[in-house]
């Protein structure tokens, strides 16, 4: 198994992902599920709603570091989102390449 390509900490190497994913966090988590081939918007409101929100934020790390073939756990994410929860979107955006300023 691997690592992350992107460590946690390195929000500001993309300067645009960061202000975005500060001010718009559900923006970002749906353009994450969106490169992970489901609905955009759906995962972006879930953000909203207490409960799903961890659900969805956790399920979608865990989504991330299947495809890419990273080591972790539940329970790893879970601290990493709780503790640091604006750049583990940040982390998560840049490794799965979701291109978060692309227009449609």
């Amino acid at each position: 198994m691997g690592e992350w390509e992107n460590s946690l900490f390195s929000c500001f190497s993309d300067i645009k992902l960061c202000i975005i994913t500060y001010f718009l966090p559900c923006y970002t988590q749906g353009k994450i599920a969106e490169a992970l081939g489901e609905d955009c918007m759906k995962n972006g409101l879930a953000l909203i709603v207490p409960l799903l929100n961890i659900y969805c934020l956790v399920s979608k790390r865990g989504a991330v570091r299947e495809r890419k073939g990273i080591d972790g756990s539940c329970v790893g994410d879970c601290l990493t989102l709780w503790c640091c929860g604006l750049c583990a979107l940040s982390q998560e955006a840049r490794e799965i390449g979701a291109d978060i300023m692309a227009r449609e």
